[in-house]
């Protein structure tokens, strides 16, 4: 079934984006900032992807799954949606465990004073 797996990627990318919202982890927190990051990000994986398209280690196995649309040869629509999951999710990982760990840092350093 084409687009089913473009369709899940979406579904993910709408689930961050209600966790994001929901604890102001990462775009809700610093938009400008947050924006920038995920250009760069998805920015540099895409040259990794490139890259590895014309060392010929990356290349499309079975598409009946993708929609057919290519960004480059062997690149499909569904890396770019993959790719902002990969930096989406990776981000709002670091906006939940950051604060868990200073105030684990904060406590520590309280016990030893």
């Amino acid at each position: 079934m084409p687009g089913l797996y473009l369709a899940g990627l979406l579904v993910s990318l709408v689930g961050m984006t209600v966790l994001d919202a929901r604890f102001r982890l990462f775009f809700w927190r610093a938009p400008w900032r947050a924006a920038a990051v995920t250009v760069v990000g998805v920015a540099f994986f895409l040259v990794w992807d490139v890259l590895g398209v014309a060392l010929g280690i990356f290349f499309i196995g079975p598409q009946n799954l993708l929609t057919g649309v290519l960004l480059a040869p062997d690149v499909p629509l569904e890396e770019l949606f993959f790719l902002l999951l990969l930096c989406y999710t990776t981000m709002n990982l670091t906006g939940f465990v950051r604060p868990l760990v200073a105030r684990r840092v904060r406590r520590a350093d309280r016990g030893r004073a």
